[in-house]
C-alpha cells in the first residue's frame, strides 16, 4: 500500500505544512491555534502552540529556506512568524480585508506570498524592511466571488487562482523594487501588477485546489461538480482539457510529476491521473485500499428497502439499481481530505512523498516509489 505513516494528531485538522528538513509539522486542530510537533526519538511530540488569531486558521505555509511559517485566518489577518530562540514571534501583515483570509501560500523565492480571501481579492504581500511589517498589494475587482486557493507559478511572478464564481485566473504579480526582470520569463516579466493573463471559464461549480506542473507548462484545477481540468499553453490561447469521474468530489491537487496529478476531496481517498504518451489525461486508480461491504441489506419492508438502499446510495456510493456493491469511503483516511503537502524539497524534480490530512484528525504519508504500475508515469 502507498501508505507508509499514519499519524493521528487531533480529532480534526484543517491544514498542515512541514519544515524544510521534515523533522517538524505545524497544523491547525479546527480552532484559532497553530500546533508545531516535533519528531524526537521516533515520537512526535507537541514544541510549541501560536496563538494569536481569534478564528479558524484556514491556511498555512512553512518556507524552506527561511524557516518562516504564514498563517491565515478567518479573522481576516495574516501573520508571518518567526523563529528566535526557541519562540515563535508572529509579524504583522496589513492585509486590509473585510472578508476572512482562505489560504495562502509562499512564492518561490519566498519574498511574496498570496492570500486569498471572501473579499473577492487577492492579497500579495511582501516585506518592508523599515517598518518591520509585511505590506500588501489588492488584486481587486477580478473575481466574482471568494478566492477559493492561489498557485504560484515557477517564475515567482504569474499566480493562477481559483475561486467560487467557477472560474480560474492567472496573474501577474510583478512589484517593482521586489520582484527583477528576467530575460527567461519573457513577455511575462513586462507586464503590470494585477494584470490577468487568462481567464479560464471551465467549471460551472465551484472551483478548488489549483495547481502548477513543475515545469509551469500545466495547470491543473478541480471543480465541485466532480470533474478536474487540466489546461497547457496558458496564455491567449490554452489547450484545455477536462476528466469527468463519478465519484466525490476533489478538493485539493498536487502534481506528482509532469504526467500525474494526485486528486484529494470528499472521497477519503486520492485519486491518481495520469496523461498518456499523447497527453490525454484519464482517471488512473484510487491510491488506497478500499475496504469492501455486502451489497445492499434486505429488510423486512418496501419502506425499509428503498431506505436502505437510498442510504446506502448517499453514503456508500450505491448506483440508483442497487447493482453494484456498495463500498465505505476512503481507506486510511475516515473522513474528507481538505490538504495535500509535497514532501519534495525541489520543485522541479519528482514528487514522491507527499503527506495529506484531513477532518478526521490523521496526517497520512504516502510513497508513491513501489507502486510498480504507475512508474510509467514519474
Amino acid at each position: 500500500m502507498a501508505a507508509v505513516e499514519v499519524h493521528q494528531f487531533a480529532q480534526c485538522i484543517t491544514c498542515h505544512a512541514w519544515s524544510a528538513d521534515r523533522s517538524m509539522i505545524a497544523f491547525c486542530p479546527n480552532n484559532n491555534e497553530v500546533h508545531i510537533y516535533r519528531l524526537s526519538q521516533e515520537k512526535w511530540e507537541k514544541v510549541h502552540v501560536l496563538q494569536k488569531h481569534d478564528q479558524i486558521v484556514c491556511g498555512i505555509d512553512w518556507s524552506a529556506r527561511s524557516n518562516r511559517i504564514v498563517t491565515a485566518s478567518h479573522d481576516r489577518n495574516s501573520y508571518v512568524w518567526n523563529q528566535e530562540g526557541s519562540e515563535w514571534v508572529p509579524t504583522l501583515v496589513i492585509l486590509r480585508l473585510n472578508r476572512a483570509a482562505l489560504c495562502v501560500q509562499w512564492s518561490p523565492k519566498e519574498n511574496k506570498f498570496a492570500v486569498g480571501s471572501g473579499a473577492k481579492t487577492v492579497c500579495i504581500c511582501y516585506y518592508e524592511q523599515d517598518n518591520n511589517w509585511w505590506v500588501s498589494k489588492l488584486i481587486r475587482k477580478r473575481h466574482d466571488s471568494s478566492v477559493t486557493s492561489v498557485a504560484w507559478h515557477p517564475n515567482n511572478i504569474l499566480l493562477a487562482t481559483t475561486s467560487t464564481d467557477g472560474k480560474c485566473r492567472v496573474f501577474s504579480t510583478f512589484i517593482k523594487g521586489v520582484d527583477t526582470r528576467d530575460s527567461k520569463a519573457g513577455s511575462v516579466s513586462d507586464s503590470k501588477f494585477g494584470e490577468q493573463i487568462v481567464q479560464l471559464d471551465l467549471s460551472f461549480s465551484w472551483a478548488f485546489g489549483v495547481k502548477w506542473s513543475p515545469s509551469g507548462n500545466t495547470l491543473a484545477y478541480v471543480g465541485h461538480n466532480s470533474m478536474i481540468y487540466f489546461v497547457d499553453d496558458v496564455g491567449p490561447s490554452p489547450l484545455a482539457q477536462n476528466v469527468a469521474f463519478r465519484d466525490l468530489p476533489l478538493r485539493d491537487v498536487l502534481f506528482v510529476s509532469e504526467k500525474m496529478v494526485i486528486g484529494v476531496g470528499f472521497d477519503c481517498n486520492p485519486m491518481v491521473f495520469a496523461a498518456d504518451e499523447r497527453g490525454i489525461w484519464s482517471f488512473i486508480r484510487f491510491l488506497g485500499e478500499r475496504k469492501s461491504t455486502l451489497s445492499g441489506s434486505r429488510y423486512g419492508s418496501q419502506f425499509s428497502e428503498a431506505f436502505g438502499k437510498l442510504y446506502g446510495q448517499s453514503k456508500l456510493g450505491v448506483n440508483n439499481d442497487g447493482i453494484e456493491a456498495s463500498r465505505s469511503r476512503g481507506g486510511v483516511h475516515e473522513n474528507y481530505i481538505n490538504c495535500i503537502v509535497s514532501l519534495t524539497e525541489s520543485a522541479s524534480s519528482r514528487k514522491m512523498r507527499f503527506s495529506t490530512s484531513g477532518l478526521d484528525g490523521k496526517v497520512v504519508v504516502w510513497d508513491l516509489e513501489n507502486q510498480e504500475d504507475l512508474s510509467g508515469y514519474l
